[in-house]
């Protein structure tokens, strides 16, 4: 209880917003602004002012787009989400100011893999804290709560109308680097966000359920529920057994059943993340 009280501290959601954020800059100052690409999101919008102003710089911009767009968030968006969304945003355009960084990758597409990694690996750990990178978060998250609108599908949106632009405006070669970076941005983003997160969720249909539970109980110390089902072919009733377990815990969980009935049928299914009871905490916007 003690370390699942930590993890939604102050102290470790504003650790993971920092070096996430830190990351991510490193990322954009160190490949995506030697290179001229234009990265999705506000940021995106930001280096694309940038670009073709000339005017003041990208995490400048960001900050100056940001204002309206947190103003809107208080009356929609919990504080505490705003706070920590605002930490983000302020470490990002300081930083982004302040670190003088070059990777010294030459290679167009190289760079715009690892500008994708870095971004990509930074912003989901920004997101596995209890608040965001700001921007473009805030208007989204308004819009699922108010109209439904799937964040995915506003980012999408979003993205499809920058990068109209930029190939309207800018050398064709960087805006496709561009996409592709953001391409694995998504990817890396995803992958940062499961990670150590990730669960089984395992169905079990035995002849023993109340066995293997117990087993479950005592030797792994996690709890399953009972599931009411029929045979298709016998129509009796039977105890499906559904748990979630970790990576670690599943082979355990495997040599558990089959010592206690070699003819179960054991169905593992992956699942992005579990949330209540005790695993994680819902982010409340």
């Amino acid at each position: 209880m003690l370390n699942k009280d930590f993890t939604y501290s102050v102290v470790w959601n504003c650790f993971l917003i920092i070096t996430g954020t830190l990351i991510y800059v490193v990322g954009l100052k160190g490949i995506a602004d030697p290179h001229s690409f234009v990265p999705g999101g506000l940021f995106g919008l930001s280096f694309y002012l940038y670009y073709l102003s000339d005017w003041m710089n990208p995490g400048i911009i960001f900050a100056i787009l940001n204002v309206p767009l947190f103003v809107l968030g208080k009356f929609f968006i919990s504080k505490r989400f705003l706070a920590y969304s605002f930490l983000a945003m302020a470490v990002s355009s300081i930083s982004y100011s302040l670190i003088e960084v070059d990777l010294g990758i030459v290679n167009q597409l190289y760079a715009a893999v690892t500008c994708g990694v870095l971004v990509g690996i930074g912003s989901g750990i920004v997101l596995r804290s209890l608040g965001s990178s700001g921007g473009l978060d805030i208007v989204a998250i308004i819009l699922y709560q108010k109209f439904n609108v799937g964040v995915g599908k506003f980012y999408i949106a979003f993205n499809i109308l920058l990068y109209s632009l930029s190939f309207a405006t800018m050398n064709t070669d960087l805006v496709i680097a561009s996409i592709i970076s953001v391409f694995v941005t998504s990817v890396c983003m995803d992958y940062a966000l499961s990670m150590f997160n990730q669960r089984k969720v395992v169905l079990v249909v035995t002849e023993k359920p109340d066995c293997i539970s117990r087993e479950i109980i005592e030797k792994l110390k996690i709890s399953s529920t009972f599931i009411n089902g029929e045979g298709a072919y016998s129509k009796r009733a039977k105890k499906v057994l559904m748990t979630v377990i970790n990576n670690i815990q599943l082979k355990r969980l495997e040599e558990i059943v089959f010592t206690k009935d070699e003819e179960a049928l054991f169905i593992v299914e992956n699942t992005f993340n579990v949330i209540g009871a005790s695993f994680s905490k819902r982010k409340i916007y």
